[in-house]
């Protein structure tokens, strides 16, 4: 290396430097998930040199050995990992490392808590990749040049992690990089060859690059010579091996190499399709959610995609439907041309068949673990329930096979979760109900204390509670589930005569009751489509009634909150003409108390319902006033 000129100094993005704040002050307890983060980071590198080397073999300018060295100077205490993958421009190094660009780093700040200690724990999570060199580093230097460029665009980077860098052009023979860690103190377990090759054994052993380090000298026959490697990892892709060859060990530890995850994976699929069409894959099936899994991202999400070994794409969201996009895994083709792209991806007729076959079998990975392993299930549909949920509109070839693998809460079951199948559900239904009810809400209270929900408590009806966001959006295209009707018991009207109910038994002077509701109806005006005596109520005062293609009030609210436009639609009102409040209502003669008694009815009802006031101050002012009138009757 000649003497390096034009240093240049630079500030961390902010929120950069608060991750490195993080990792050098905190107590993470996995300090070793540096080197698995640093070495997938030189795979990657020595991936992408290997597939744009398939258009132009003179980027490997003679070293066509893709390898990573792993290097020890306990004198200097250092620790070196290099490749000669493709390395980087100075601009790529800015991008890469000084900002926020292409990592989970924004995913991962946004999760932060505040307590310490507690976020430290999230740094195994997401990996946050090269800056999980400074959990173990006091100062870090980085040496890169990429390949295809002259000798002279190498670029040296250091930092020591306190919220500047160095950034120089340097002189570097040889294209890939170069990540050299200065130890803190206590930390020389990271300068014992043993404990390197035990971890390279437990993260990174199926990583499909050489990984080396120098053999160990028995005596003094090596001093002064050139340095002997030894491979300490087995370089070979999992996904290409016999079943019978791969131990369930072996399956666990490569996803956590790959996924960055320290958990375990709940399950894992491998296959490989002979025939016409010859492709390999192997899904799994994480044990938690990622915290970005709900949120609209920049990032595509997917299955990692290889060419006959060679890694093309990091993350074709071509070969799997949305609502699998919590599935990771690698799918390997033998047929799919080397220079495939995301545009070949999406109208490539092989890719459409995988995707089919990838669905098909997830589906049954996930049937097979709810009959068989329903602990484990339940555990799943915690984590991902929601969002497999989305599959009943996106996927109308597959709903049959997705509704079977839903799970609820339910007004028979309450304290148990969502455990409740729709199998279970028709298996406990009473001769005379041939309908599956259901209520949707904001959240799973609102969803159990739902004044809809009064008159099938009384009779002993199950009722699914339905809490997620996705749900009302679901339900619109869930119409049924084998032959069974599905319906909300808060939009239309309820026919009680099929679930023990009498309706005549509801009200008993049925013309006094609509005189009452004309009377409310006209207070009431433009609010509402029409008032009527509820056959749903038996303890509150009042709800309201959707048609059965509205968005339920909670959905109608956050929509809003986003900025959406919402067509009108105008909700019934139901009283219940025997509670106390509807009763005083129903006497009164002042006409000013009525609207009033009115309004209060309907804007508890919108309340009840997760709906927002247009005017939530006149909605206290009227309240105010109601009750300080009953204080002054009383007295």
């Amino acid at each position: 290396m000649s003497k390096t000129v034009g240093v240049e100094r630079h500030s961390f993005q902010a929120e950069v430097q608060q991750v490195l704040d993080l990792m050098i002050h905190s107590l993470y307890s996995n300090k070793e998930i540096f080197l698995r983060e640093l070495i997938s980071n030189a795979s990657d590198a020595c991936d992408k040199l290997r597939f744009e080397a398939l258009s132009d073999d003179s980027l490997y300018a003679g070293d066509g050995e893709l390898r990573i060295e792993i290097e020890v100077d306990e004198d200097a205490r250092t620790l070196t990992v290099r490749d000669n993958g493709i390395g980087m421009t100075r601009d790529e190094v800015i991008d890469n490392i000084g900002t926020i660009a292409r990592s989970g780093t924004r995913k991962f700040l946004q999760a932060l808590s505040g307590d310490q200690q507690q976020d430290a724990r999230l740094i195994g999570q997401f990996g946050v990749g090269f800056y999980s060199a400074f959990i173990v580093a006091d100062n870090v230097r980085l040496l890169s040049r990429r390949a295809g460029t002259p000798p002279s665009d190498g670029v040296l980077w250091e930092s020591s992690g306190t919220g500047e860098y160095e950034l120089q052009p340097v002189e570097r023979e040889r294209h890939g990089t170069e990540v050299t860690l200065h130890l803190k103190p206590e930390l020389d377990e990271f300068l014992q060859d043993w404990r390197l090759k035990s971890l390279i054994s437990q993260y990174s052993d199926h990583i499909g690059f050489p990984i080396r380090m120098p053999k160990v000298a028995d005596d003094d026959d090596q001093a002064g010579g050139e340095l002997e490697w030894q491979d300490v990892n087995r370089a070979s892709a999992l996904w290409t091996l016999a079943k019978s060859e791969i131990s369930d060990e072996d399956y666990r530890g490569f996803y956590q190499q790959f996924a960055h995850d320290l958990k375990p994976p709940l399950d894992w699929s491998h296959n490989k399709v002979e025939g016409t069409q010859s492709y390999t894959t192997l899904l799994y099936i994480p044990e938690r959610a990622p915290l970005d899994l709900m949120l609209n991202r920049e990032e595509r999400d997917g299955l990692k995609l290889y060419v006959k070994r060679v890694f093309i794409m990091d993350a074709a969201e071509q070969l799997l439907p949305h609502y699998l996009r919590f599935v990771r895994g690698v799918v390997d083709s033998d047929d799919l041309p080397l220079n495939v792209s995301r545009e070949i991806l999406q109208e490539n007729a092989l890719v459409k068949q995988i995707r089919a076959s990838i669905t098909k079998r997830v589906l049954s990975l996930l049937e097979k673990m709810a009959e068989k392993r329903p602990g484990q299930f339940a555990q799943f549909w915690q984590q991902f329930g929601a969002v497999l949920k989305e599959g009943i509109v996106e996927d109308p070839s597959n709903r049959e096979k997705l509704a079977g693998l839903l799970r609820f809460a339910t007004t028979a079951d309450e304290g148990a979760g969502q455990s409740v199948s729709l199998a279970d559900y028709i298996e406990r239904m009473p001769d005379t109900q041939d309908t599956i009810y259901y209520v949707t809400a904001d959240n799973a209270t609102a969803a159990s204390h739902s004044p809809h929900l009064e008159v099938f408590r009384k009779h002993g009806v199950e009722v699914l509670l339905l809490s997620d966001r996705v749900d009302d959006w679901m339900m619109g295209y869930f119409t049924d589930y084998q032959g069974t009707p599905l319906q909300s018991v808060a939009k239309g009207d309820i026919d009680l005569s099929g679930i023990g109910g009498d309706n005549a038994d509801v009200n008993d002077d049925q013309p006094a009751a609509d005189t009452l509701a004309e009377k409310i109806q006209a207070a009431l005006g433009e609010r509402v489509n029409q008032v009527r005596a509820s056959r749903r109520l038996t303890e509150s005062a009042a709800c309201l009634v959707l048609g059965k293609g509205d968005m339920a009030l909670h959905m109608q609210r956050l929509l809003k909150q986003a900025g959406h436009e919402l067509p009108a639609h105008r909700p019934d009102l139901e009283i219940n003409v025997r509670h106390p409040l509807v009763q005083r209502l129903n006497t009164s003669t002042d006409q000013t108390a009525i609207r009033n008694w009115s309004l209060l009815l309907y804007e508890q009802a919108v309340l009840a319902e997760g709906g927002q006031l247009d005017d939530p101050a006149g909605f206290v002012q009227r309240l105010n006033r109601l009750m300080l009138s009953l204080q002054d009757e009383e007295e």
